[in-house]
């Protein structure tokens, strides 16, 4: 990919061109163009994504809704429907809103109505995960089902299983896992999500987003303890650190082929080789990030969360010098 010297930009599409014209018709309160996307759309990666991106962009509207009110029997609506419940159920619980636990519900019925509308598809599943967070004293069996090792701790187990039978390795499916332990634990917890992460990531096959789940952690763990005072500190040059960005870059990123990267891991990715001063290595992932930013992980190096974009720039322009000095 050739170099962009321009300020990037947030676009939930990122490189994918087909899900932002859908993303655009959506804004307009049609979606032709979003079933259409999803008819066109053939592996699980894929599928996985778009759908969480198209949720968040269609749960403050009824698009989804006049879609199956049209086409009550479509399998993608359906499960855009239980989709666009999680999203809305979570909003309210990050809202504190009076009616999450009445939305929280809304959504476990859809999902479970999704999970027997399309019984081989991961995302019903990945939207049960998706709203354990909603649990965090585990207060359902099936969000304290024993670990697969004894290193971890109880959890949706169960539910993680069920989305790995029908796609091994979901990136979505173990992010949130992720976003379940972080929820339990503590900050002095954070072990927990550690542990996990290394156990994912070292289960994982060459080219599975889930070699980058360790970056994500440490972020998490950066994030809590407002490290953002010094932007290059020994939380990103240790020894650890500098050994899972350059995992991450060698299992993932050069085994991966690019259009099944995702633009959040990519940042992940840039910013901890730029952490771990693993210069050139950085500019690699930058050059392949192209004209699009993410918030995070950037927006934690800042105390300001506005200047995220100023930390990119200031991280690609460092890393780019670098590696055209060796």
């Amino acid at each position: 990919m050739a170099r962009d010297g321009a300020r990037p930009s947030y676009d939930p599409a990122g490189h994918d061109g087909p899900l932002r014209t859908a993303l655009q018709d959506l804004r307009t309160g049609r979606w032709m163009a979003m079933r259409a996307l999803l008819a066109d759309t053939t592996s699980w990666w894929q599928w996985t994504q778009r759908t969480q991106v198209l949720a968040t962009a269609a749960a403050g509207t009824d698009v989804v809704r006049a879609w199956l009110a049209e086409e009550p029997h479509s399998v993608p609506a359906t499960v855009m429907h239980a989709r666009v419940g999680v999203e809305r159920a979570l909003r309210a619980q990050r809202e504190g809103h009076r009616r999450t636990h009445e939305l929280w519900i809304e959504a476990w019925d859809a999902a479970q109505t999704a999970s027997q509308t399309a019984p081989h598809d991961p995302v019903p599943w990945v939207c049960l995960l998706a709203l354990a967070q909603l649990d965090p004293e585990q207060r359902w069996d099936e969000h304290r089902a024993p670990p697969p090792e004894p290193m971890l701790p109880p959890g949706p187990w169960g539910l993680l299983a069920e989305a790995g039978r029908r796609d091994p390795h979901n990136r979505e499916a173990h992010h949130r896992m992720l976003q379940f332990l972080y929820t339990i634990g503590s900050s002095g917890r954070l072990a927990e999500a550690a542990g996990y992460a290394q156990w994912a990531a070292g289960s994982a096959p060459p080219g599975s987003a889930l070699h980058l789940l360790p970056l994500y952690v440490r972020v998490e763990r950066y994030r809590r303890s407002s490290g953002h005072d010094a932007a290059l500190d020994l939380h990103w040059v240790a020894e650890d650190a500098t050994r899972e960005a350059r995992r991450a870059l060698h299992s993932w990123f050069e085994q991966t082929p690019r259009a099944e990267r995702s633009l959040l891991d990519l940042n992940h990715l840039a910013h901890a080789l730029w952490g771990a001063h693993q210069f050139p290595d950085a500019a690699r992932v930058f050059d392949a990030i192209g004209p699009y930013v993410t918030p995070p992980p950037w927006m934690y190096r800042t105390p300001d969360r506005g200047r995220a974009v100023e930390v990119f720039l200031q991280a690609r322009d460092r890393s780019r010098a670098a590696a055209e000095g060796v």
